[in-house]
């Protein structure tokens, strides 16, 4: 079942204008619209939010524009470049999110992301990742997910939640509220139809379709089965010309899943074929399988490191072979590297060395296609006192920077994510607490170690000038230890506010 994401930019030419000119002045400080003709008449054809928030609106006047607002900013408007730049988007899409996107002309993208969603934490995580990353760019968006690209387009365009997440069941339903216009209808039919009082899919769904059809065409009658998955709708996915990809046309259409894992073998022996003749080694693989009504099945999987090995690549593959549904039968197969890299061929050491590291990339793409890339991480130092900032999640197979914890006092095998804070009794400031309360439970301190003293970092937060706290290591009657802090030193209250907190446990 597919799970299409319709990605919404409202503001995209003029966001990516601001992305092309960031040392304009003028175009950072003031509000920006973009100018177009209608017949002779200079227009607003795009405007940015502090334009709109000023007052002004698409299709209004350049002249009345400027008389409404000072400063404004004018340029014209280059749906040429608006394009090419989707594109360009539309190609990183590809690379970080799913093998399946397309430009959906004029303000956003499409992708079918079945199958590559856990890869990203699930649906609501993928979504809130890809906004949070286009703001970081400078992209206002929307997204919404569905089974079909209408309803999904529809929702982001029209919905009042920046994130819709629609599931089969509820899809009709949710597109009974929306505007007949988000149906990608031409105007002079969504004209037409608001002339004879239809605002709503829902009230286009609660009518008899043939008299629509014969008035208004066929255009309308497929949008609303495209919307509701009645009729198919495939994408076609966006390419560029530098990717490394082969691909198999059958003159029968194949549905076996042997006879795919056959095929695939071949693909990724062509494909490290042409990857050596370069150099490269893979580090994603897009399998897409065109099948004979149209639609579209694809397969990634990533590596942790290049990798040029036909029987590991096959391997990874097959293993993801109960994800494709042939349907009807499959007609082209096209495997693409979409992220290569170089890889230089190194001698394999004997097996009698002793120091023969054992390799672990294999391991972690198995693990890492199953659960997700960002799932996996290993825990590596950074050069801070503060126990908190002291450690740093990195890819699993990162290089050792060669840091490393310079203290002489034990640290905990397991420290807590934020400190929780205790109950406690201390007979003076130097002395470890007597007992502590934690989480409910009262604990009487048997031993104790301590004071180490950790001061705060004060070139980073003006906050932590004269920040101090004094770790101890203690051990109750059961013979557990814990490693607990007093904000301050006791004494002065600038330096804290004098309450405990644990903040790890010793194994």
């Amino acid at each position: 079942m597919p799970r299409v994401v319709s990605l919404f930019l409202p503001r995209w030419p003029t966001d990516r204008l601001r992305r092309k000119l960031p040392d304009d002045l003028p175009l950072c400080e003031g509000p920006l619209v973009l100018s177009g003709r209608i017949g002779s008449r200079r227009v607003v054809a795009a405007l940015d939010a502090r334009a709109e928030a000023a007052g002004l609106r698409r299709g209004m006047l350049i002249g009345k524009a400027q008389a409404l607002v000072a400063g404004l900013v004018i340029r014209e408007a280059d749906e040429a470049a608006d394009s090419l730049g989707l594109h360009r988007l539309a190609l990183w899409a590809m690379q970080q999110i799913s093998p399946l996107v397309a430009a959906d002309l004029p303000d956003g993208l499409v992708m079918d992301t079945a199958g590559a969603d856990h890869l990203h934490g699930g649906e609501l995580s993928l979504l809130e990742s890809l906004i949070a990353r286009l703001a970081a760019m400078g992209i206002e968006a929307r997204a919404a997910i569905s089974d079909t690209w209408g309803a999904s387009h529809a929702l982001a365009r029209f919905s009042r939640r920046d994130i819709s997440i629609v599931g089969p069941e509820d899809q009709q339903a949710a597109l009974q509220a929306l505007p007949i216009a988000g149906l990608r209808l031409d105007k002079c039919i969504v004209d037409g139809l608001a002339l004879l009082g239809f605002e709503r899919i829902g009230d286009l769904l609660a009518q008899p379709r043939a008299p629509l059809i014969q008035r208004f065409g066929p255009q309308l009658g497929r949008r609303l089965d495209q919307a509701l998955g009645m009729v198919a709708e495939p994408i076609d996915p966006v390419r560029s010309p530098d990717l490394v990809d082969v691909r198999r046309m059958f003159a029968e259409p194949i549905s076996a899943a042997e006879t795919i894992a056959r095929y695939i073998e071949k693909l990724v022996t062509a494909l490290c074929a042409a990857l050596e003749t370069r150099g490269l080694g893979a580090r994603r693989l897009d399998l897409l399988c065109h099948r004979v009504d149209s639609r579209c099945q694809a397969v990634r999987i990533g590596m942790a490191q290049p990798v040029r090995d036909v029987k590991r690549l096959t391997r990874m593959l097959c293993d993801r072979i109960d994800r494709i549904n042939p349907g009807f039968g499959i007609e082209v197969m096209v495997l693409t590297a979409s992220l290569a890299e170089p890889l230089q061929p190194r001698q394999a050491t004997s097996m009698l060395e002793e120091d023969n590291e054992p390799d672990l990339s294999d391991l972690l793409d198995v693990l890492a296609n199953r659960v997700g890339q960002n799932r996996l991480y290993r825990v590596a130092p950074v050069a801070s006192d503060v126990p908190e900032r002291s450690v740093q999640r990195v890819a699993p197979l990162a290089p050792d920077l060669g840091q490393g914890w310079k203290t002489q006092w034990p640290r905990p095998s397991r420290l807590l994510p934020h400190p929780e804070p205790i109950e406690t009794m201390a007979l003076l400031p130097d002395h470890p607490p007597v007992w502590f309360a934690w989480r409910g439970q009262r604990r009487r301190v048997r031993a104790a170690d301590g004071p180490e003293r950790i001061f705060g970092e004060w070139w980073k937060r003006d906050a932590e000038t004269l920040a101090v706290r004094d770790y101890f290591r203690v051990e109750d009657e059961a013979g557990e230890r814990y490693w607990i802090f007093r904000a301050g030193d006791g004494e002065h209250l600038e330096t804290g506010s004098h309450r405990w907190f644990l903040h790890g446990i010793f194994a």
